[in-house]
């Protein structure tokens, strides 16, 4: 589906839709040069230029929705900036910060934090192992936190008692869903998107319980990323191989904006990934 035909229709009075503003980051330095999830491969070719056109398809889709765009900038050495979700959760103002499982990555927290404080007033410094939005899924008031992999339980008290926000445990039990946005998307502040095949029998029940008419995604679409979308209420930018999730996606009143993230995905990442919602308060 071409960007301009989606973008050109505007949501209609009553629909859930209201416009973000992110943080993301270029992928100039983009490379799978280390393997710390099932998708990543050094012996796989990777195209770099490949993977900003990707990028920068996403940054043009958002902005031609109504969505603010701000950056980070790239650190040479550090191929996986550009999944800025990584690295930390702000709701009202408020920045819990990440601290990076693998050393790999421990290298982001220097300069998203530098970030961060330019821009937020309370930056909170993580001392829990997490992993930022690719574990925390805001659903209306409450977040709900991915723990197996990537983030440990211990984080999501720590989340709740810095942010003072209700936080919902879901365990992730298969390494190709490393982190929670892979498994799982936010659709609306009362709607989700999730592959079950991703959590153990209890966060299934949760997710059932909470969500009875979320839309299932089968496990097709969910390698292919679909989870790892991001929706304004109205819009929902996904992965444009989860052929099945975007028709599920319009059934239930959605205007799915597919996009090809194939090289991105090499390292394990989609949309989502490469965006983070910066939050300034209880209606954003």
């Amino acid at each position: 589906m071409a960007m301009t035909s989606t973008a050109a229709r505007h949501p209609q009075p009553g629909d859930a839709y209201r416009p973000r503003r992110v943080l993301m980051c270029r992928p100039d330095y983009f490379a799978v040069s280390y393997e710390i999830n099932p998708w990543m491969h050094t012996g796989v070719p990777v195209d770099r230029r490949l993977a900003i056109r990707q990028w920068e398809s996403i940054v043009r889709t958002y902005e031609a929705l109504g969505h603010t765009v701000e950056f980070v900038e790239p650190v040479l050495g550090l191929p996986d900036m550009v999944f800025v979700a990584n690295a930390g959760l702000v709701v009202g103002g408020c920045v819990y910060r990440a601290r990076f499982r693998y050393r790999q990555r421990q290298g982001e927290e220097a300069p998203y934090t530098v970030w961060f404080r330019r821009h937020f007033d309370h930056v909170v410094r993580a001392t829990e192992v997490n992993e930022g939005e690719g574990d925390f899924a805001v659903v209306g008031d409450t977040v709900f936190a991915g723990y197996g992999f990537r983030t440990d339980l211990a984080a999501h008290d720590e989340l709740r008692a810095q942010l003072h926000v209700p936080v919902v445990s879901l365990r992730l039990v298969d390494p190709r869903f490393y982190h929670l946005d892979t498994a799982l998307a936010v659709l609306r502040d009362d709607h989700v998107a999730y592959f079950p095949g991703a959590f153990d029998a209890a966060s299934r029940a949760v997710l059932a319980e909470r969500f009875p008419d979320a839309v299932l995604v089968d496990e097709h679409d969910a390698e292919a990323f679909g989870c790892n979308a991001m929706s304004d209420g109205h819009h929902v930018v996904v992965s444009a191989q989860a052929t099945g999730f975007v028709e599920s996606l319009r059934a239930a009143g959605y205007d799915p904006v597919p996009l090809d993230t194939s090289e991105l995905r090499k390292a394990g990442g989609s949309v989502k990934c490469c965006t983070l919602e910066l939050r300034e308060n209880d209606h954003e």
